[in-house]
């Protein structure tokens, strides 16, 4: 073996290493072959973005960052987060403004400073001058590293509880559920996390097709900034049903939709799971009392849809609404209902024909009249190796797990408390066809806030999400969290395999 085919797949198995997402595949090799000869890896370095909580001067937010404990990660390393405003990690300031002042203040501290893996670490702001935040992890801290923005907003347009999962940025982004409508203030929030800016196009789909917009294209997202763009001002054509795609044109940013309603709060709409001709959406609150879904098919074949509920006896198929026809390049939107009925439930997309790729969401409320709450549900990537959300409490999260196919073990653990305690681990079967909101485990000893890890053990894939809820003066208060695979390990290939391949080239 040459020196030059060892620097090779050294370069080649370090970069895998640090993405966390590149799996290196030898030409003229199946996937299953690969599989079977890879090395899972934990990632060495991963960077989260978290937007702007809140414009409201009577939001208090919280950050909690977790890091679940990984066999063969580093021994040393890193994470925090700080305002995308700040200085770089090179040390270069963050862009200035048009006037020449900076685009924002640097902070005394981060906002989080992570411990230890295992552990949660939280933090807290308050105002509406509370930044978004820059996060990034590294060695020990970076696999599975898991971000929680929480927002409580007692009164105003939006009030309620709003949550999110910080995210990784990315360069394509879709968001089925957003809207113009009068009663509701919907923002795009664009953050940069790179030294140089990036620029962004913002497509726009209602239910008669594109909506044209003379500003929505070439948008500039600075180095180190965060942009909130307000839908309204991207068309002058009201659409009670919108949807959103982001693509960037160079760069990469992190993307998220704060949807504000007047009468029922409001919550941030992640990013749908990629299209795909099936998709599900986990977590319906069993006491919801109004379930609207928004589905959209990117390419230009229409898609015929079963709409079916995984519930805790079996799946169902929905009287009235058995099937949804979606229109390519239009966005599609049915009321459900409460369609729970007092169960838990996740809805499950499958085509009756030809499988034809969609996006779509969810739009959930609880309560009734003056007292509402909103909050969204995309459609999620399935749990995968291993999920976490962090900022749970003892008696205000709710775990629900779905398997749309066959039937499935898992284990679920909750981490030591933000505050002290010890972390426990619980398994639990979950039939073929069925959702349940399974009882949790709590960490002994809790003080503050812990994580709970969602880990498949056997049987077919299963998707889940996390429910957060409070009493706020009467209105159940509520915001729901996916839990995709967190991405903490890469797929490396055995340098053996690699290098008939090096050489060949």
């Amino acid at each position: 073996m040459n020196r030059t085919t060892l620097s090779l797949i050294a370069a080649a198995t370090a970069l895998a290493a640090v993405t966390g997402f590149a799996t290196l595949k030898p030409a003229g090799t199946s996937g299953d072959s690969v599989s079977a000869t890879a090395a899972r890896l934990p990632v060495e370095r991963t960077s989260l973005l978290c937007p702007q909580p809140s414009a409201s001067d009577i939001a208090d937010t919280t950050y909690t960052s977790f890091t679940p404990v990984v066999e063969g990660a580093s021994g040393s390393g890193k994470a925090q987060l700080q305002a995308a405003t700040e200085e770089s990690a090179d040390g270069a300031d963050s862009s200035d403004s048009s006037d020449g002042k900076k685009s924002g203040a640097k902070p005394a501290k981060p906002v989080v400073q992570p411990k230890e893996p295992g552990k949660p670490a939280a933090g807290d702001t308050s105002g509406a001058d509370a930044p978004a935040l820059v996060g990034l992890a590294s060695g020990k801290f970076a696999p599975g590293w898991t971000v929680q923005e929480t927002t409580e907003v007692a009164a105003g347009v939006g009030r309620g509880l709003l949550g999110t999962n910080c995210t990784a940025p990315d360069t394509e982004f879709w968001f089925p559920g957003a809207s113009t409508a009068a009663q509701r203030t919907d923002y795009v929030h664009l953050t940069n996390p790179d030294d140089a800016a990036a620029v962004v196009d913002i497509d726009l789909y209602g239910k008669d097709g594109t909506l044209k917009s003379t500003v929505a294209d070439g948008i500039t997202v600075q180095a180190h900034a965060s942009e909130p763009i307000l839908l309204n001002t991207l068309t002058g054509d009201p659409q009670a049903d919108l949807t959103v795609h982001v693509k960037v044109r160079s760069g990469r940013v992190g993307a998220a939709v704060q949807a504000l309603d007047a009468k029922t709060g409001g919550d941030w709409l992640t990013s749908s799971a990629d299209p795909a001709g099936s998709l599900v959406m986990p977590g319906i609150p069993k006491d919801a009392t109004s379930v609207r879904l928004v589905a959209f098919a990117p390419g230009d074949t229409d898609a015929d849809l079963k709409v079916r509920l995984a519930s805790p006896s079996g799946t169902i198929t929905l009287a009235g609404n058995e099937t949804l026809h979606v229109k390519a390049g239009m966005t599609s939107a049915v009321d459900l209902g409460d369609v729970t009925r007092g169960e838990a439930g996740s809805l499950v997309l499958t085509p009756t024909g030809s499988s034809v790729p969609v996006v779509a969401a969810l739009l959930v409320v609880r309560g009734k009249g003056a007292d509402q709450e909103t909050a969204f549900i995309p459609a999620t990537a399935p749990v995968g190796a291993r999920a976490t959300v962090a900022d749970n409490t003892a008696k205000g999260s709710t775990l629900a797990v779905t398997a749309p196919g066959e039937g499935a073990r898992i284990k679920v653990t909750a981490s030591a408390g933000s505050g002290g305690g010890m972390a426990v681990s619980k398994t639990f079967t979950i039939k073929g066809g069925t959702t349940q909101n399974v009882e949790a485990p709590v960490p002994s000893g809790l003080k503050g806030t812990y994580a709970l890890t969602v880990e498949p053990v056997s049987g077919g894939p299963v998707y889940a999400s996390r429910m957060l809820s409070a009493n706020q003066d009467g209105v159940p208060a509520f915001t729901i969290q996916g839990l995709p695979d967190d991405r903490g390990t890469v797929s490396v290939p055995e340098a053996e395999q690699d290098l008939s391949v090096l050489l060949e080239q």
